[in-house]
C-alpha cells in the first residue's frame, strides 16, 4: 500500500465463534461466567459481553457443524474501518485477496481475508449505522 492509500483499523468489531448449537454454547459460557448481550435464536446467533464495548463474542451456529478440535473451523475476528468496500479494493492492490466480494451486514459491509494458516480477519464498517460505529 502507498502512503497516501490506506485504511484506517479503527478498533474490534466482533469476535465470531461457529457453533452447532446455540443453547448449549450460550449455556456454556453463561457457566464460565460471560453474561449476554443478546440472543437471536431464529438468526441463529447470540453475543456476549466482553468488557463496556458493545462488540463482544459473537456465537454463529453453524448447519451440520459438530464438536472438533481445533483448528477448523477458525474463529473470525473483524475489525471496524470507516469503508470496508474501500479497504477490500486496497487489500487488493496490495496483492491480498479477499475471501470473497465485500457482502452486506445489517450496519454496514464486511471484507475478509485469510492468513496462510486459515485464520479469518474481517474488516467492517458502520455505514448502514453511523450512529453505532467509532469515530475516526
Amino acid at each position: 500500500m502507498s502512503d497516501d492509500e490506506s485504511y484506517e483499523l479503527l478498533g474490534f468489531d466482533n469476535v465470531l465463534l461457529p457453533v452447532g448449537d446455540i443453547a448449549e454454547a450460550v449455556g456454556f459460557y453463561e457457566r464460565a461466567g460471560f453474561t449476554v448481550g443478546f440472543r437471536l435464536d431464529e438468526a441463529g446467533i447470540a453475543l456476549l459481553k466482553v468488557g463496556g464495548e458493545t462488540p463482544g463474542i459473537l456465537l454463529r451456529h453453524e448447519d451440520g457443524f459438530g464438536r472438533r478440535t481445533p483448528p477448523w473451523p477458525s474463529a473470525r475476528v473483524w475489525l471496524e474501518v470507516p469503508d470496508a468496500r474501500a479497504a477490500a479494493r486496497i487489500l487488493r492492490d496490495a496483492g491480498t485477496q479477499p475471501l470473497d466480494e465485500p457482502f452486506s451486514t445489517a450496519t454496514g459491509w464486511t471484507v475478509e481475508i485469510a492468513d496462510p494458516w486459515g485464520n479469518v480477519i474481517g474488516l467492517t464498517d458502520y455505514t448502514k449505522r453511523p450512529e453505532l460505529g467509532r469515530r475516526p
